[in-house]
C-alpha cells in the first residue's frame, strides 16, 4: 500500500502534464509565431493576423542536389510556416539526384510518413538496440512509407531519374539529427578515444572522418 501511496501522485501529476498541453491547443484557434519586434506575447495578436501566416509557396520549385549528399530537403516548418505554431504538424519536400543519397538521421520529436512523388528509391530505419533490426523498401511513385519517431532512417536514389518526394511529420518543429554531422561535425568535437573505441578505427581514420564533417 505504501508503494502505491507514492505512485499514485505521480500518476495524477503526470496525468494533468499530459491534459495541460492538450488544453493549451483547444484556448484559442491559432497561435501564430511572433515575430521580432511584435512585443513579448508568444502569439501574434489575433487582431493582426493574416491569410498569409497560413501560406507558404515555393514547394513546386526543385531544390539544389549539386552537393556531395546529391540531395536537397525543402522544410516547411512553423519557422517557415508561422500558422503552423502549436498544431503540431509540418512538412518538408525532398529531392534526390539520381544514386544520391539523403544521409542517415532521426527526427527526435516526430514520426515521418513519406510520399514519393517521382521517381525509384530505397529507404530504410534501423531500430532500437539491442536488435538493430534494419527495415528496407523499394518504393516507386505513388508510394508510401512511415519512419517512426526518433529511429534512424534514410533514403537513396536507385534510379536514373530525380526523386522527388513529400514528408509529412507530426510536429512543428521536428528537428534533425544527421547521424555523420553529429558524431564527426561535433563542436568542439568528440574525443577522438571515444570515437576510436565507439567505431573501432584508429586514430588516423577518425581525424579523416572528422576533417570531413
Amino acid at each position: 500500500m505504501a508503494n502505491l501511496s507514492f505512485l499514485l501522485p505521480v500518476l495524477a501529476l503526470s496525468l494533468l502534464a499530459v491534459f495541460a498541453v492538450d488544453a493549451a491547443t483547444t484556448l484559442q484557434d491559432f497561435c501564430v509565431t511572433n515575430p521580432i519586434g511584435q512585443g513579448n506575447s508568444l502569439c501574434k495578436d489575433p487582431k493582426l493576423v493574416e491569410a498569409n501566416d497560413f501560406l507558404f509557396s515555393g514547394l513546386h520549385i526543385a531544390g539544389n542536389t549539386t552537393n556531395p549528399a546529391g540531395s536537397r530537403v525543402t522544410p516547411v516548418f512553423a519557422s517557415q510556416l508561422p500558422g503552423l505554431n502549436t498544431l503540431g504538424i509540418s512538412m518538408a519536400r525532398v529531392d534526390i539526384a539520381p544514386w544520391g543519397v539523403n544521409p542517415p538521421h532521426s527526427h527526435p520529436r516526430a514520426t515521418e510518413i513519406f510520399t514519393v512523388l517521382e521517381g525509384t528509391l530505397e529507404v530504410g530505419f534501423i531500430t532500437s538496440n539491442p536488435e538493430n533490426r534494419h527495415f528496407k523498401k523499394v518504393l516507386q511513385k505513388g508510394d508510401v512509407f512511415v519512419f517512426p519517431i526518433g529511429l534512424i532512417h534514410y533514403q537513396r536514389n536507385i534510379g536514373n531519374c530525380n526523386v522527388v518526394a513529400i514528408a509529412a511529420l507530426s510536429s512543428q518543429n521536428p528537428g534533425a539529427i544527421t547521424i555523420g554531422n553529429a558524431v564527426f561535425g561535433a563542436t568542439p568535437e568528440i574525443a577522438s578515444e571515444v570515437l576510436i573505441k565507439a567505431f573501432k578505427l584508429d586514430k588516423n581514420a577518425i581525424n579523416y572522418l572528422q576533417s570531413k564533417f
